[in-house]
């Protein structure tokens, strides 16, 4: 589903292929004994063999040419259709060539599944299909099906092995090297342009790779042995396929009362890979900065058809009880949604857990945790819920995140779900369960998260298994006191001598108690082994827009004042070395050596042939040179006051920075506020204004040129990350400009119509912003690979970074705000295991020029039954996975195949639950009470800005939601999913939380309709980004007077963006819960003062999700049309 702009892969385009670095040296390809390469393997499992395909569509994997086929339409709104036919002969996605080596996700969200198949041309539903014709191939349904997606198989390899390691020139990286030859040159994007990578399997038994040295420290690498032969997986495809939902009734809109939204706990978020693929140690022979060890990939075969889709025809009437009934008030909710698990106590002190010696390990659980079945007396999790008579279905505070069934002395010590949390919290024996759920399989991780305790064990000797490179953890089997047995590949290790002694205790002979074992999140100083060269400094490069467009918008002296106020903040140490580029049609270079009386601008206006003109001189160390550094920063913006040059060389400002980031690494921070128009990377306007709510489908998703994403690529082989502002009132394409964040690992903020004066609450959020971007933590050239137990595999990755091979993601920096989404798929029968590990290993450099890796490993019981899959259901985390996996799709498809697929999952899932878990059929949609908000949110997915259609929506705007549906962490992009609602006009003291010393009121969570809005009253709603306080007409005067310091409603000013501190009762409520609220999320959001007459009125009517639109069902309408579905 991915491709360029957010493909969850690189190198998903066509053109020559494209290594990291400068240059490449292509090595021969080491093809492993009983892997396939080629394209002839067939699939062992088969079920639609004797069918005949349905015409390959612009889907997730086709096989072979692009064959551009007219979408499915979404449904479609009364008169205006909403969903539109491609023209015949006109591919949907128009990307240009462009190169790339092959990423390891695959390259649509969801999983490889054919791509979407047309609905047969009729008006009149086709005949009704049966369970599983949704997700995955069934053998007895023969008409062709809707787009959809393949969940949990591993995309089938197409052309050369996705293992793919460059050796650029350059600065050694600090990526352990073992084997630096073992590398194969990437094939040409081309193969991959529409075909997943190849599987990535986690098979624990595979011996230590060749090239490896042994290590005193560490006796865990065996030299000299072949990775084993590996045999090819069948994938199960896993299809959610449907047509479109039809026209909406007619008629009045039903009123329906939105229960609040449960925005439950912070998104799962992901652990840091260990060092290297295998290898901690540094192996002989020439080492290149950025080889990694070949990873063996195990290659599926070609995903099958799917099942037919289907049609909806007219909704039934709404009954009596959903025609303008109130919901009973909720009690108050002393959590904000989403947000809960902030502020529940996360220790990672040691943990009294012990495991007795010899006794059994979570690896060898007797089967008494398998008979924990939840059948025995029906859970909370499996209540069976009608959701077209049960009108309040949020919680009245934050939606609780499952706990994994676990015996109590593994759930006390398992990770945090903050941290690392999986769609389903007990995982199926098999695929073929798996498949029958119907649901995603995947993880969410939040790998370097600010933790308010991280154990850190410094230590000669990290223990890890000597076969799959697993670090020790809590959730490993201890057969005796110098033997351990490993829970990913269950080989039997030796205890290190050094293992022993127990810092914390200062005792002797008691393994089992150490911090490394004690603790689910842990942090190591990595000895030498782990470095491949000094570990680099902080490196700060500013490039800066100076055009007359960048100077109107005044943000050159927010930054430049930011920037002052927050100098000595930088993190870093005695090294640390900042630089200055700005640019218009020309390059200005700033020499700030020691000893200069002021700093110099050397001015380069040979865009074409780019050079440094003095590259010793141009980073600088912060310290020696920190007095020029501010008066540079004091004259900028004063220096291009009356600029009249209007071209943007953003291309050549930006090789001219790579270059001099090259010999070290670093982060470059771009600030850009329009269409760069000169130079290499010049873009034109994609967008036509007037087809912004018409357009049959979205085009220009995604970018118009390769030239971003290479560039990005080099980066990223020399571990420079480039962080993207864009301030503009105009298309600036970000669809093609965000590339060079998406593949370097840095992120993307966006400021529309920013101007200083013209926008106040914009520039708020920009300083706001800026600030946190340069105070908080980074670690520079890291790489993260998440490891799991032996029988599951990891298919698709989502997020900003580059895959350097199959699962090693490559970030040449990372962040605190960066979350990841992994899919995964089941191998091999998990029968004879109760429990399943994952562990996410990050290995970085800090500011301060420490090499870290920090480890976090979750544990999770194996099940075999289908109510047990769904009494673990985590719905947020479903919803977070499915929005990463649409996002995908809309860049390889089309929007209309990523809503139909994101519906067919919710039918899918209700239909599974319907007809293999409940035991008595009744009447109505039928959901289990852990799942009754899934449809909710996916219909707050389809009106989310990232895919809604038939709504005005800037080209850029769209974009920018997508990146934050793949980057943010789950618990803040659920606000943006599915935003809060509060009535704030009546704030008290009842239920209040007491934060130091201060009293934060918990009003209660209302559902997202006009229904719960009152002229008499205020409200707030909390979008995650952007917090909206919209004042009734008829507005209680108390609260004007109180809290806004007017005497009227018509004296509320139209611009307002901030609350005024007034030394009132109700003034400091307000503002305590406002404030609370943004202290639970790291970015700031702004706040809009709204009212009845206001421009953003409509703006926050599009939020109240369970309303209907022109162009969108209501909820009500939506349960009917999944109910008609799965009914059939």
């Amino acid at each position: 589903m991915s491709t360029a702009g957010f493909n969850s892969q690189n190198g998903t385009g066509t053109g020559q292929a494209y290594a990291n670095g400068p240059s490449q040296n292509p090595v021969s390809l080491q093809q492993l004994p009983g892997v396939s390469y080629g394209m002839t393997h067939q699939p062992t499992y088969n079920p639609m063999q004797a069918k005949a395909p349905a015409p390959p569509g612009p889907g997730l994997y086709p096989s072979g040419p692009y064959q551009p086929v007219p979408p499915v339409s979404s449904y479609q709104p009364g008169p205006p259709p909403t969903s539109y036919p491609a023209p015949l002969g006109q591919p949907l996605l128009t990307r240009p060539p462009m190169g790339g080596p092959p990423s390891h996700t695959p390259p649509q969200s969801a999983s490889p599944s054919p791509g979407p198949r047309l609905p047969p041309a009729q008006a009149t539903p086709p005949p009704p299909a049966v369970s599983s014709s949704s997700y995955y191939s069934n053998p007895q349904q023969m008409q062709p099906m809707a787009p959809a997606w393949q969940y949990n198989t591993a995309p089938p390899p197409m052309g050369p092995p996705t293992s793919t390691s460059t050796l650029p020139h350059g600065p050694m990286a600090n990526h352990v090297n073992p084997a630096a030859t073992s590398t194969v040159p990437p094939p040409s994007s081309a193969d991959y342009s529409s075909a997943p990578p190849a599987h990535v399997s986690h098979s624990a038994t595979q011996p230590p790779r060749p090239g490896m040295t042994p290590s005193s420290l560490h006796g865990y690498t065996q030299p000299g042995t072949a990775p084993p032969p590996m045999n090819p997986m069948a994938p199960h495809a896993y299809q959610p396929s449907r047509a479109p939902y039809g026209p909406p009734p007619t008629g009045p809109p039903p009123t329906m009362k939105p229960t609040p939204p449960p925005t439950g706990p912070p998104m799962a978020n992901a652990t840091p890979p260990p060092p290297k693929a295998d290898g901690t140690v540094a192996g002989n022979g020439p080492q290149a900065p950025n080889s990694y060890n070949h990873v063996d990939n195990k290659m599926a075969g070609l995903p099958q058809p799917g099942p037919p889709g289907r049609h909806l025809g007219h909704y039934p009437s709404l009954p009596p009880g959903y025609q303008n009934t109130s919901a009973p008030h909720n009690t108050t909710s002393p959590m904000h949604p989403a947000m809960q698990a902030a502020t529940q106590p996360y220790t990672q002190a040691p943990q009294p857990y012990q495991q007795p010696l010899g006794g059994p390990g979570p690896a060898q659980l007797s089967p008494s945790l398998a008979a924990m079945s939840l059948q025995s007396s029906t859970p909370e999790a499996l209540r069976v819920v009608n959701l077209l008579q049960e009108r309040n279905l949020l919680p009245p505070t934050s939606l609780p995140i499952p706990t994994p069934c676990l015996p109590q002395d593994l759930q006390k010590i398992n990770c945090n779900p903050e941290v690392f949390r999986c769609t389903l919290t007990s995982i199926p024996q098999t695929q073929s369960l798996l498949n029958k759920a119907k649901m995603p399989l995947g993880l969410l991780l939040h790998p370097f998260k600010d933790l308010s305790q991280l154990p850190v064990v410094t230590s000669s000797t990290i223990v890890r298994c000597r076969s799959c490179r697993t670090y020790i953890n809590p959730f490993v089997s201890f057969l005796d006191q110098r033997r351990w047995k490993c829970n990913l590949c269950y080989r039997v290790n030796d205890v290190p001598e050094e293992f022993m002694y127990n810092p914390v205790s200062r005792s002797y002979g008691e393994p089992h108690k150490r911090p490394e074992v004690q603790n689910a999140t842990i942090e190591f100083i990595a000895p030498s082994e782990y470095m491949l060269r000094p570990p680099q400094p902080a490196v700060y490069l500013f490039v800066l827009d100076v055009s007359h467009n960048a100077v109107e918008t005044g943000y050159l002296k927010v930054f430049c004042q930011s920037l002052l106020d927050n100098i000595n903040a930088l993190p870093g140490d005695s090294r640390t070395k900042v630089g200055f580029i700005t640019f218009d049609s020309t390059i200005h270079f700033y020499n700030l050596q020691e000893g200069l009386s002021q700093p110099q601008m050397l001015i380069v206006s040979d865009i074409e042939d780019i050079f440094l003109p003095t590259p010793d001189s141009l980073l600088v160390n912060l310290n020696e040179c920190k007095e020029l550094v501010q008066d540079l920063l004091k004259s900028l913006p004063n220096l291009f006051e009356k600029t009249m040059e209007t071209q943007s060389a953003l291309g050549s400002a930006l090789q001219a920075a790579f270059k001099l980031l090259s010999p070290t690494g670093g982060r470059m921070s771009v600030f850009q506020t329009q269409l760069p128009n000169l130079g290499v990377g010049a873009l034109q306007s994609r967008e036509d204004p007037n087809q912004r709510a018409s357009a049959k489908d979205i085009q220009h998703l995604s970018p118009a040129t390769d030239f971003y994403k290479k560039l990005a690529l080099d980066c990223s082989g020399l571990q420079v990350a480039v962080d993207l502002f864009l301030l503009s009132s105009q298309y600036c394409d970000l669809a093609s400009l965000g590339c060079i964040s998406r593949y370097s690992a840095g992120s993307v903020y966006y400021y529309p119509s920013y101007h200083h004066q013209h926008n106040p609450a914009q520039v708020e959020c920009f300083q706001k912003d800026l600030k946190r971007y340069l105070t908080r933590k980074v670690g520079f050239e890291a790489v993260m690979r998440i490891r799991c137990t032996k029988g599951l595999s990891i298919h698709t990755f989502h997020g900003n970074f580059f895959v350097r091979s199959t699962d090693l993601l490559s970030l040449p920096n990372v962040n605190p705000d960066a979350g990841f989404a992994v899919q995964m798929s089941i191998e091999e029968n998990l029968d004879d295991m109760q429990v399943v590990s994952f562990q996410a290993a990050l290995l970085y450099t800090s500011s301060k020029g420490e090499r870290r890796i920090r480890v976090h490993t979750l544990c999770l019981p194996v099940v075999n039954s289908l109510s047990d899959i769904f009494a673990g259901a985590d719905v947020q985390a479903m919803s977070g996975l499915l929005a990463c996996m649409a996002v995908d799709r809309s860049v390889t498809a089309s929007l209309s195949d990523a809503r139909d697929a994101m519906t067919n999952a919710v039918i899918d899932s209700l239909m599974s639950y319907r007809q293999s878990v409940l035991t008595i059929q009744q009447p109505g949609l039928l959901a289990p009470a852990c799942l009754r908000l899934f449809p909710l949110y996916i219909l707050a997915l389809l009106k989310q800005k990232s895919f809604r259609t038939g709504t005005s929506t800037r080209l850029d705007d769209r974009v920018y939601a997508m990146y934050q549906l793949k980057y943010q962490p789950l618990a803040y992009a659920m606000l943006m999913i599915h935003p809060a609602l509060y009535r704030v006009d009546d704030l008290t003291d009842e239920g209040a939380l007491n934060i130091n010393e201060r009293t934060i009121p918990q009003p209660r969570l209302l559902q997202l309709t006009v229904e719960k809005l009152s002229r008499e009253a205020a409200f707030l709603m909390d979008a995650g980004t952007v917090m909206y306080l919209w004042i009734g007409r008829n507005c209680n005067p108390n609260f004007l007077t109180q809290v806004l310091g007017v005497p009227n409603y018509a004296a509320v000013p139209d611009n307002l963006y901030v609350l005024p501190e007034l030394d009132t009762a109700e003034s400091q409520r307000t503002r305590a819960f406002i404030g609370w609220l943004r202290d639970q999320r790291p970015f700031f959001p702004s706040l809009r003062i709204i009212r009845d007459e206001s421009q953003l009125k409509a703006t926050f009517m599009q939020s109240m999700i369970e309303d209907r639109t022109e162009s969108a069902l209501s909820y009500y309408e939506f349960l009917l049309h999944l109910q008609q579905q799965i009914s059939k």
